[in-house]
């Protein structure tokens, strides 16, 4: 099986070539971009946060003053901009309590304490997290979400169900520790996953079709 997941990356990789994710400036624009995409497509977040640009606040210290009722309008685009406006400022108090609001120095950690410390952040689970860590902190863990778990569960690569833990542990067995394979399978997968693996899948120009016993 670790062997057909490499396979898989690399065809998509042959097909699609570098997808150059995550979008974003900065590393603090990608970790408002990751948290603000939770439920919601990328339209709507790069709405917000060109509004964010516009009114000169895409910067840790800016965010952390601004209250969190004028917060919530700007990231109005984004929907639940509520709830998501209370996520990034939880969010800007790890990165200021434990870091004086410098992402470089939040980079500087390890994965295994940030990834508990990200975690521990209410509003932020394992996707957003490892989105944040990846993307964000160029550290190396695996990004797991809906396309991952559909496109290997339907190649025969991951058992149904799957935890989000089981299937990075099965993705990250079987590639190599490097953070760039990391970002691009993860960029391809979504890729493939909003081209072709849908919930009612479109194999015909698929460049996974006939791969690993899938129609």
């Amino acid at each position: 099986m670790q062997e057909e997941i490499l396979t898989l990356y690399t065809i998509l990789h042959q097909r699609y070539g570098p997808q150059g994710w995550w979008p974003g400036d900065t590393p603090l624009e990608v970790a408002v971009g990751a948290i603000l995409t939770q439920n919601t497509n990328w339209q709507n977040v790069a709405l917000a946060i060109e509004r964010l640009k516009q009114a000169g606040l895409l910067t840790a210290s800016a965010l952390y003053e601004l209250p969190e009722a004028a917060l919530a309008e700007y990231i109005r685009p984004a929907g639940y901009y509520n709830i998501k406006a209370r996520r990034l400022k939880n969010f800007l108090e790890l990165l200021f309590s434990r870091y004086g609001g410098v992402m470089k120095a939040m980079a500087a950690n390890t994965l295994e304490v940030l990834r508990p410390q990200l975690l521990a952040v209410n509003g932020i689970g394992p996707e957003t997290a490892d989105s944040i860590l990846l993307y964000a902190l160029d550290q190396p863990t695996f990004v797991v979400d809906a396309y991952t778990f559909r496109i290997l569960s339907r190649h025969g690569l991951a058992p149904d169900p799957c935890s989000y833990e089981d299937l990075q542990g099965i993705c990250t067995a079987a590639l190599p520790p490097d953070i760039q394979v990391y970002q691009e399978y993860h960029a391809l997968l979504v890729r493939t996953g909003k081209e072709h693996c849908r919930p009612r899948p479109r194999c015909g120009d698929c460049p996974l079709k006939g791969f690993t016993g899938f129609p």
